[in-house]
């Protein structure tokens, strides 16, 4: 599938993205930005997004803005008034990507730990459904928004030892295809990307005996992520993309 789009494809764009201080995350900031976007960089380590910052910065890409956020502890009402504050300072919101993510721990069904199943559901689940929930007018405001969320091939087809992780991305597909529907009559397209396996941390902290080196990188996979922020992707509605289909 060919994924290119204009070298403009995303200019005066406003595109949130989660999980930007590394991995995929930064790669979306770096490749929206380039396209001509001015994007929101969320996640919980400061340092990591003051480094993609400047990476943007020193490349000449419109300014980017930083919401530190951390996923695992945020209310109801830090979405809202992170809304509020995006409003303030842009007036309406073109896209998020939902990139932001946690693993868990790989174990036996029957030893999943509460705890641990309680916070991958958070993260992975309720934090996406509280945000997009309070973005939603927002991005009501453009007239071509797009809501990307991160599945995996766990979320088509359960697999063993994978419980917390694999359930989460079945529910994250279910949220997608539910808005998708819901809002298939407005601008705003609904979809989901299965990044496949990528040189990652998360990826490492799975797999952690893995040659790295034999994986594709998230600058590899970016084309996909691009289109579906961009014009040219405007057709696709509810569907779940493997950014690496196997061949």
């Amino acid at each position: 599938m060919n994924y290119s789009v204009s070298e403009n494809a995303l200019k005066d764009k406003i595109i949130l993205i989660t999980g930007a201080g590394a991995g995929i995350g930064k790669q979306a900031a770096l490749s929206y930005a380039e396209h001509g976007a001015t994007v929101i960089l969320l996640g919980r380590t400061v340092k990591k997004l003051e480094q993609t910052y400047d990476e943007i910065e020193a490349a000449g890409y419109p300014t980017p803005a930083i919401v530190p956020l951390d996923m695992k502890g945020a209310s109801k009402q830090n979405y809202v008034d992170m809304v509020e504050t995006i409003e303030g300072q842009f007036g309406r919101l073109d896209g998020v990507l939902h990139n932001a993510g946690m693993l868990g721990v790989l174990s036996p069904f029957d030893q999943i730990d509460e705890a641990t199943f309680d916070d991958v559901m958070q993260i992975n689940v309720k934090s996406q459904f509280l945000m997009t929930q309070a973005l939603i007018p927002l991005m009501r405001k453009s007239e071509d928004s797009r809501i990307i969320f991160t599945s995996s091939s766990v979320g088509h087809q359960g697999r063993a030892f994978w419980g917390s992780y694999s359930i989460s991305k079945f529910a994250t597909e279910g949220m997608m295809q539910v808005l998708a529907d819901e809002l298939s009559d407005t601008p705003i397209r609904v979809n989901a990307i299965n990044p496949g396996a990528t040189r990652t941390s998360m990826r490492a902290q799975a797999y952690p005996a893995e040659d790295s080196n034999t994986l594709k990188t998230p600058q590899d996979i970016i084309p996909l992520y691009v289109y579906l922020m961009a014009p040219e992707g405007k057709e696709v509605n509810g569907q779940c993309i493997d950014a690496q289909p196997k061949k």
